[in-house]
């Protein structure tokens, strides 16, 4: 029986609210709950405050994944994860994440141009992302045609850095290479436009503080300044390119109350790394918004107090290790209400499907769905079921809505577009908690409900 059945069958006139919570054992069950009149909660209460606007929630289109979904058995199967992910009635991921050339989830490492010294960018050719990364994009486009796409290099070409290698090394800072970088990136935006892929956003650098095993280069803040105000930005404006420049991807610093990987940045040096660049106004111009990695949660509250014109977009979850389990889902949990109260706008996850394979240096890691490459079969993680708990229910353009209460670490509140109100829960003790809401302005509006042990929960209030 619908919801809406049930709501006259059993309470009349009353208003109600829709309940959806979801455990380890129980997931995405749907209830109504009776609102009654609550002018005030401990637990959790609106403040008539409003913050930012949200674009939207997504992935990361990785190559690894288009080859997890050709694994799937059934085609159905498969294509149900393409209306679960993108589907506006469903998740919704609207704005979504892909690589320019090689990353650590590529089936190899390449990018669009590798002949030595070619300035003129003659032998620029996307051929290798039309066997793999466009096809994956189109399909998600079937299901959601307003998809949003931002971009970020793991790595230049290799000619165009000191060492010539893909793993590690800096940008080569002469006019010559500078200015054909520049180009690369045009190439590449109107390369995917050619197939009905528009590109919105460029981060030019994927983690700009990490020398890593797998495709990255290093960038210090002068030299990034420089290449933005330099050379990325008038290209991008001469050439007419309405793709925006954000500065990042980062990954930096690292803080220590937060389990993961550390970096080794210190707070300090972060500050300055940004604000060398966004200091400087012809640099500034061409800079759109800053887009902050896992490891970077640590300096978005600062960066939001100091650069409020700025937008933050959260452009990558953090990874995990594979076991995909519950208690790493709560974590995940933590991470998205950490960054929306901070100002973000967005939020990325990274893998939305993987098989047993590790990473192209050796790193396994979670996803919303497992398929096992053996048998073809679908599993959703738990980490699925967090980010419908947010994306189904808040709706690009929802703002972010002020609360307190003891439940703040727990919970957060968003108002819709057409006026509705979603507030996503979580109850991360072992015990069944009491939650009852309040939203002073509309005290009709309250509920009280009590949450199951370690559960994700949403509801929906007209």
């Amino acid at each position: 029986m619908c919801v809406v059945a049930l709501r006259l069958c059993f309470y009349g006139r009353h208003k109600m609210t829709t309940w959806v919570s979801t455990t380890e054992a129980e997931k995405f069950v749907e209830q109504p709950v009776e609102n009654t009149t609550v002018t005030s909660s401990a637990d959790f209460q609106l403040t008539g405050e409003k913050f930012q606007a949200i674009r939207g929630f997504g992935g990361c289109f990785n190559e690894l994944g288009y080859q997890a979904l050709t694994e799937i058995a059934s085609p159905e199967d498969a294509e149900q994860v393409f209306k679960e992910l993108f589907d506006p009635s469903e998740m919704n991921f609207v704005f979504n994440r892909a690589p320019v050339g090689a990353n650590d989830f590529s089936l190899d490492w390449y990018s669009y141009d590798e002949t030595d010294g070619d300035y003129e960018l003659e032998n620029f050719s996307i051929e290798h992302d039309e066997k793999t990364l466009i096809p994956y994009i189109q399909r998600a486009q079937k299901y959601q045609p307003d998809l949003k796409l931002f971009t970020s290099p793991w790595s230049p070409p290799t000619w165009m850095k000191f060492p010539k290698v893909y793993n590690f090394g800096r940008l080569v800072m002469t006019p010559e290479n500078l200015q054909a970088y520049a180009n690369y990136f045009v190439k590449y935006v109107r390369a995917y436009e050619a197939h009905g892929i528009k590109v919105t956003h460029i981060f030019p650098q994927n983690e700009v503080f990490a020398d890593q095993k797998f495709p990255s280069c290093l960038y210090d803040s002068e030299d990034m300044k420089v290449f933005v105000r330099d050379y990325l930005g008038p290209t991008f404006e001469r050439e007419g390119i309405d793709a925006d420049i954000c500065l990042g991807t980062l990954n930096g610093p690292e803080d220590m109350a937060f389990t993961g990987v550390g970096y080794g940045m210190r707070m300090d040096n972060y500050n300055r790394w940004v604000d060398n660049i966004l200091f400087d106004d012809e640099a500034r111009k061409y800079i759109k918004g800053l887009g902050y990695q896992w490891a970077g949660r640590a300096a978005i509250q600062r960066t939001h107090s100091s650069w409020p014109e700025m937008e933050i977009f959260q452009t990558e979850s953090e990874c995990g290790n594979g076991e995909n389990a519950w208690d790493y889902a709560e974590y995940i949990f933590h991470l998205m209400n950490h960054y929306f109260r901070n100002g973000a706008t967005t939020y990325t996850y990274w893998n939305m499907v993987l098989t047993e394979v590790v990473s192209t240096w050796g790193w396994m890691q979670n996803s919303l769905y497992s398929v096992d490459s053996k048998t073809g079969e679908i599993t959703r993680n738990p980490e699925y079921y967090v980010m419908k708990h947010f994306s189904k229910f808040v709706k690009p353009g929802a703002r972010v809505l002020g609360s307190t209460g003891h439940f703040n670490s727990m919970a957060i509140a968003f108002e819709n577009p057409d006026g509705t109100i979603a507030v996503i829960a979580q109850n991360a003790l072992n015990q069944d908690m009491p939650f009852t809401f309040a939203h002073p302005d509309k005290p009709e509006q309250g509920f009280s409900v009590t949450l199951k042990a370690r559960s994700f929960n949403s509801f929906m209030l007209d």
